[in-house]
């Protein structure tokens, strides 16, 4: 019976979103995939067009940052096989990846804000709109910096490509024999790299580092006892049991509008890089490769930091 009870366990915990991780993987793979072999890249890159061009970036990354509004995995999947072929060089794939904040903010953003406002209520207005203008300061900011990093695209080998469009079948061929190929060495990354994950998870590896984080807030003492509860809890629990006692002290008249929205911009950035180790490492290795999807995170980690503690320092001088 106990055994039993582990191995349910063991397939909720573990199995399960092992699985469910490899089929998004999968799908976003097949997606891209099925668009490169269509050559339909450059029209879905149309949204992205006077940024792309400013920053010089090339159209494949101007697809994937359209691609980011329906799909992460599928987006980020993009520049990986771009970056495979030498479509990309390195240098634009960091800068590519750091440029999809925006539609990337905008995936989850119904989501995230179904879960705030019935907590915090009009408080959720002010800190979605502060968290998007650090989606957004990081997305202008990496078009200033490619636009001076990176040389200005000629004609890409993309762009001289005058062939006819794939038909579907042929277009499908194509894509199922590159997904055979490429699925082979994403699971031989992620799934031992997510079990090496589970086990630090179970043996508290996370919990102590988190708790940690905790324990050491001395230096926001310029921070209300209330809000230091919420920052603690947002970076040893998670978000919603920091927005829950936000909600619970709000409702109370403990706090207001403004100490609520600190708290959890504070939370918020002091939060981030465990959580981006622990869920986003995981799938970005078997997509890009765990070196490279270390320095990725490591990048995309210090931007966010950057600007949501911007933002923060923008709003407690302006209130």
């Amino acid at each position: 019976m106990e055994t039993a009870f582990s191995l349910t366990q063991l397939w909720h915990h573990l199995g399960w979103p092992l699985v469910r991780m490899l089929m998004y993987i999968s799908i976003g793979l097949l997606f891209a995939n099925f668009i490169e072999a269509l050559n339909w890249t450059r029209k879905i890159a149309f949204i992205a067009r006077p940024l792309t061009k400013f920053a010089h970036l090339s159209p494949l990354t101007g697809a994937s940052f359209s691609m980011a509004f329906f799909s992460g995995i599928a987006a980020n999947t993009m520049l990986s096989e771009g970056f495979s072929k030498k479509e990309i060089p390195k240098k634009e794939l960091i800068l590519a990846n750091l440029f999809n904040s925006l539609p990337t903010y905008f995936l989850h953003l119904p989501t995230t804000f179904c879960i705030i406002a019935p907590l915090i209520k009009s408080a959720a207005f002010t800190y979605m709109g502060l968290t998007f203008s650090a989606a957004l300061l990081r997305t202008i900011t990496i078009s200033i910096i490619s636009h001076f990093l990176l040389p200005k695209h000629g004609k890409t080998a993309m762009q001289q490509q005058t062939h006819l469009e794939s038909d579907l079948q042929t277009a499908w061929q194509r894509t199922w024999k590159r997904f055979q190929r490429r699925i082979k060495k994403i699971i031989r990354f992620t799934v031992p790299i997510y079990i090496l994950f589970y086990i630090f998870t179970r043996i508290g590896l996370f919990d102590n580092l988190t708790q940690l984080m905790a324990d050491h807030l001395g230096f926001l003492s310029w921070l209300s006892p209330q809000a230091m509860s919420i920052v603690a809890l947002h970076v040893a629990a998670e978000f919603t049991a920091g927005l829950a006692a936000a909600g619970a002290m709000l409702a109370s008249g403990a706090m207001n509008n403004r100490e609520i929205i600190l708290a959890l911009l504070v939370g918020n950035i002091l939060s981030s890089p465990v959580r981006a180790i622990r869920h986003q490492f995981p799938y970005y290795a078997g997509i890009f490769k765990p070196g490279l999807a270390t320095q990725l995170i490591l990048f995309s980690q210090i931007f966010r930091l950057v600007s949501i503690t911007t933002v923060t320092l923008f709003y407690l001088l302006l209130t």
